[in-house]
């Protein structure tokens, strides 16, 4: 198979959010991820360097790995959150394209003598996702020799005659991968990822997928004015790595225990709370909503949130009040 026998205009048809968020949990999905961002870290003191910075262990991270972690400031607020990666001879960070700008001003203002060169490479990756249960049988459809990879480990991989590197997520339950590659070769993988099957989707059905597999989204659901523990995301921090901005903060919080508010999902009955609604319980404000979507299901749909609440109202089946809705609290991922 050659470059030239994939269709390299491939017209992209989505369908509904039903349909398209079908294909990613019962088939494979293709989406573009713009929204993505790569940051290139280079230099002989890149790794202790960046180990000082962020919140989880880059020190002890193998070739061809990544981990997910915080930013924080001085105080313990988040930054931002990234993946790191170590590729060897470089490590390359992925966050959200609105981080960019403060990561990189972040890591400049703490780079004094030391050997570290950072620098936004997003025009040098275009990125695609592949998501679904059917991921691996439509990658190799499309040609891809695809290994078998744990969560969080990348290879580089030899298509038609360009690298291309494979990713395999974290996320939980749909498996999902993510294709990185030279946006010239963007035509000729999307269209061979179609031909093989997968149905492209739109940001939507990802965000979808997102809420109801109950991954918070910086921006969104991690504002810098919360703290790592109340996030719920404790694959992000390492507490034996040694020391990093922010990390007195964290740490005299796992010593007293607790935070005083849960990252928690919501079953909601009634009308839809906007982001930012705040949460009351016994006539009081107990949290606030940061993301609210209606999932698709086979015959109807179901209106779920994600939010923060004071952790003596965090326990599953307690019942709250958004607006004129009425919510009860849900582990997560949300079930089914």
């Amino acid at each position: 198979m050659s470059l030239t026998s994939v269709d390299t205009n491939p017209v992209t048809e989505f369908g509904n959010l039903r349909e398209e968020f079908s294909a990613i949990t019962s088939g494979c999905a293709v989406c573009d991820l713009e929204w993505r961002a790569k940051i290139s870290v280079t230099g002989e003191d890149r790794t202790r360097w960046l180990n000082g910075m962020v919140t989880n262990n880059i020190r002890d991270l193998a070739i061809g790995h990544g981990v997910y972690a915080f930013q924080l400031n001085p105080q313990g607020h988040i930054l931002g959150d990234l993946y790191a990666y170590n590729r060897g001879d470089f490590l390359t960070l992925d966050t959200g394209q609105p981080q960019v700008k403060t990561l990189i001003s972040t890591f400049d203002h703490y780079i004094i003598m030391d050997d570290v060169q950072v620098k936004d490479a997003s025009q040098e990756l275009a990125a695609i996702g592949v998501v679904g249960p059917n991921s691996i049988e439509t990658l190799r459809a499309a040609k891809f020799d695809v290994p078998e990879l744990e969560p969080l480990q990348l290879a580089d991989l030899d298509w038609n005659g360009s690298t291309v590197t494979l990713v395999r997520t974290d996320m939980p339950g749909v498996p999902e991968y993510e294709l990185w590659y030279s946006p010239a070769n963007s035509p000729q993988i999307h269209g061979a990822l179609i031909k093989a099957g997968a149905k492209p989707v739109r940001a939507a059905a990802l965000e979808l997928l997102r809420v109801a597999q109950g991954v918070p989204r910086y921006g969104q659901d991690i504002r810098e004015r919360d703290l790592p523990q109340e996030t719920g995301q404790q694959r992000a921090l390492h507490f034996s790595k040694g020391c990093y901005i922010g990390q007195e903060i964290v740490e005299r919080i796992r010593s007293r225990g607790s935070v005083h508010r849960a990252f928690v999902g919501f079953g909601v009955d009634g009308p839809l709370p906007a982001p930012g609604t705040r949460i009351q319980a016994d006539g009081k404000e107990v949290g606030e909503i940061t993301s609210v979507v209606e999932i698709p299901t086979e015959s109807t749909k179901r209106a779920v949130a994600l939010g923060y609440i004071r952790r003596d109202f965090a326990a599953p089946g307690t019942i709250v009040q958004a607006g004129s809705a009425r919510l009860s609290i849900e582990s997560l991922p949300f079930a089914g």
